[in-house]
Order: structure tokens, then C-alpha cells, then sequence
């Protein structure tokens, strides 16, 4: 049995810490503790913009998108295309997409994917308001950005069965060998996919 080391307070900071992803038991404490030395410069305003963002922010209604305003920011910037939505499975990969800067378009978040094993299907997941935002029309090309995995691809096809009769052209990412990869480097599926989608030089 391991000994308190500290106040209440500050064990339940810890253990709220080590909730957070990529943060663990020992990750936890040393960062509480970088938090507490640095008290008034770290602490207090991390605790108030803590605050702040659980009062003020909430889903988008439409995409499912997280920010303080609903319509997001997303939905409501003129200068998105809305002739095209791209599907993900989770609002972090619609940041790392908008990181990248590549297409000036609108997003859809599924919310997760399809598992049966998990008892996630179609009822669990943000479907059928993507289905009913194409149905409305001005919808021309749906980008399918899952990840490559079973449930991904599961999702994707399922996806496209769904919005085979909108008329709406249904695109998916290219899979294959990413930018600055070395072949050597790269598993089976990889270089498989990758051949599957070669292109035009």
C-alpha cells in the first residue's frame, strides 16, 4: 500500500492529471508538482482558463465539432467551400487536418467509428445528420478521412452504402507511402495500398 504523500487536494489533482492521454501515474505528479511550484504564473490562470472552457464550450450542432460558438467557427466562415464536407472520425483528426492547411472545406464528425464488439453501430455515431446535411443539397463531393484501420474502413463502407443514392461524389484519402518515407521502412499494407493507388507520373 503506497503512502500519501501530500494533501488531498493535491492527490486529486494528481489522479485528474493522470486521466488526461499521454499522461501517467508518474507523468501526473511531476507535472502537479511543475504546476504548484509555478503557482501564480502556471496554476491559477490554467485553473481559471479550465473554467472558462468547460462553461463556454459545447458541440457544433451541426458538424459536431468542438468550440464555444454553435454554429463552430467552421460552419460559419464564408470562405469554406460547402460543397464539400469531410468526414472524420474524432475532432482531433479535423485539428491535424486543419493543421495541414489543405483543403478550404467544410468537416462532418462521426464521433467514432463502427465496432459491433464494442456495441458501437450506426444509431451511436453521427450519421444520419451527415446523411440529412447532404439531403438538403449544395453537397457535392464527400471526402471519407477515417483511419485505415478495420473499423475505419468498416465505417467508410458502410458510409458509402448509405449515400450511394444522394448522387454526391464519395472520395476517400489516398493510402499509401506517406511524404519523406522510406520504403524499407514501411510495412506490407503500406506499400500494398500504395501500389493499388499508384498515379500518373
Amino acid at each position: 500500500m503506497s503512502k500519501r504523500i501530500a494533501g488531498p487536494e493535491i492527490e486529486r489533482l494528481i489522479q485528474l492529471l493522470a486521466k488526461v492521454p499521454g499522461l501517467g501515474p508518474r507523468s501526473a505528479r511531476r507535472a502537479a508538482l511543475h504546476l504548484i511550484k509555478k503557482k501564480d504564473q502556471l496554476l491559477g490562470p490554467l485553473a481559471g482558463a479550465m473554467a472558462e472552457a468547460h462553461a463556454r464550450v459545447r458541440l457544433c450542432s451541426v458538424c459536431g465539432n468542438v468550440d464555444t460558438s454553435d454554429p463552430c467557427m467552421i460552419c460559419t466562415d464564408p470562405r469554406r467551400d460547402p460543397a464539400t464536407i469531410i468526414v472524420v472520425e474524432d475532432v482531433s483528426d479535423l485539428w491535424a487536418l486543419e493543421r495541414a492547411g489543405a483543403m478550404n472545406a467544410r468537416y462532418h464528425v462521426l464521433g467514432g467509428v463502427l465496432s459491433p464488439l464494442d456495441g458501437i453501430g450506426p444509431d451511436q455515431l453521427n450519421i444520419k445528420p451527415l446523411v440529412d446535411r447532404i439531403a438538403a443539397g449544395g453537397v457535392v463531393e464527400v471526402v471519407l478521412a477515417v483511419n485505415a484501420t478495420v473499423e475505419g474502413q468498416t465505417t467508410a463502407h458502410y458510409l458509402t452504402d448509405q449515400l450511394s443514392e444522394s448522387g454526391v461524389r464519395i472520395t476517400r484519402l489516398a493510402h499509401g507511402v506517406p511524404v519523406g518515407g522510406e520504403l524499407d521502412y514501411l510495412d506490407e499494407g503500406t506499400l500494398t495500398a500504395a501500389l493499388k493507388s499508384r498515379t500518373a507520373f
